[in-house]
C-alpha cells in the first residue's frame, strides 16, 4: 500500500546547473548526492519543507534510461516515488495482477529499497516504489 508521495524525479542535462537553479528559485539544498553507476545517473535529493523531495537525474551514461528520456523528450518530469513499507511485497502483488514491472526484485537505490513499474502499466507514467532502508 502507498503510504505517501516520496518524491518528483526530474531529468536534467547539468546536474550542478539545476541545483544552482533550485536553489536561487526556492531556497532548497540536496539532502543527499549521489552517482548511482547501475542506473547510470548521478541525482540529488532535494527536501521540502513539509516532507516529499525533488530528485534531480543527470545522466552519466549515453545508453542509460534517463539519457535516452533526455534525448526523446528533453528535460522534464521523469517519474514519480510512493513511498511503500516493503518495496518486494508490492511488486509480487503487482506482478500477481499482471502489471508489467521493470524490476522483479527491489534493488538499491538514492530512495532507499526500489523497484519501477513500466508505464505501459500505468497510462504511460513512470512509477517508483521505494522502502527505507
Amino acid at each position: 500500500m502507498i503510504k505517501k508521495v516520496h518524491h518528483v524525479a526530474i531529468a536534467v542535462k547539468n546536474l550542478d546547473e539545476a541545483l544552482e537553479l533550485y536553489e536561487h528559485l526556492f531556497g532548497t539544498k540536496p539532502s543527499k548526492i549521489e552517482t548511482l553507476q547501475q542506473q547510470g545517473v548521478k541525482a540529488a535529493l532535494l527536501p521540502m519543507a513539509e516532507g516529499g523531495e525533488i530528485e534531480l537525474l543527470e545522466p552519466i551514461d549515453p545508453q542509460s534510461g534517463v539519457a535516452k528520456f533526455l534525448e526523446s523528450r528533453g528535460e522534464g518530469i521523469h517519474h514519480i516515488c510512493f513511498e511503500v513499507e516493503n518495496v518486494d511485497q508490492e511488486l509480487r502483488m503487482l506482478a500477481d495482477k499482471g502489471v508489467q514491472l521493470i524490476d522483479k526484485h527491489g534493488r538499491l537505490g538514492l530512495a532507499g529499497k526500489v523497484g519501477f513499474i513500466h508505464p505501459k502499466s500505468t497510462k504511460g507514467v513512470l512509477i517508483e516504489l521505494a522502502q527505507k532502508v
